[in-house]
C-alpha cells in the first residue's frame, strides 16, 4: 500500500494516505496555471465506525501565499467507514506558481460521538522542469 501512496499520517487509528500527480494537459505555464490531481485514501483502523464531517485544507503556493479551503465532507460525500474500511477519492488543485504544497485536517466523528481530527499529511506540488 505504501508503494502507491507517497505520503501518510496516522491519527487515533485513522490513516490518511495521499498520492499526487502533475497534470501537464491541464497546465498552462504561459498563463501561470499549473494543475495537480491528488488521490486520498482514508483508512479506519479503529474499533468503531467513523463519519467524515468536514475538511480543512491549507494550500501554499511557491511564493508563500496561503489559501484555506473548508467544507463538509469530500467531493460531495461524507463517507461512513466501518472498522477496517477505506474511502478513496480524487480531486485537483490549481496554482499560479509551479510549486507549492498542501496539508490539512479531516474532522471525523466516531459512533460514540467522539471527534478525531485526522491529519492530512503535507505533500509537495512540484511541476516538472520543461526544457525549451
Amino acid at each position: 500500500m505504501q508503494s502507491l501512496f507517497d505520503y501518510s499520517a496516522e491519527t487515533e487509528d485513522v490513516i490518511v494516505r495521499v498520492a499526487v500527480s502533475f497534470l501537464p494537459e491541464q497546465s498552462r505555464s504561459d498563463d501561470a496555471r499549473w494543475f495537480w490531481a491528488y488521490h486520498v485514501r482514508i483508512e479506519n483502523h479503529g474499533d468503531m465506525a467513523v463519519k467524515l464531517l468536514t475538511r480543512h485544507w491549507l494550500i501554499t503556493d511557491g511564493r508563500g501565499g496561503q489559501h484555506h479551503v473548508d467544507g463538509e465532507g469530500v467531493v460531495g460525500e461524507q463517507p461512513y467507514l466501518q472498522p477496517g474500511e477505506t474511502h478513496d477519492y480524487v480531486s485537483g488543485c490549481p496554482l499560479n506558481t509551479p510549486t507549492g504544497r498542501m496539508e490539512g485536517i479531516f474532522r471525523l466523528m466516531r459512533d460514540d460521538d467522539s471527534i478525531v481530527n485526522a491529519t492530512i499529511p503535507r505533500f509537495p506540488l512540484v511541476a516538472p522542469a520543461i526544457a525549451r
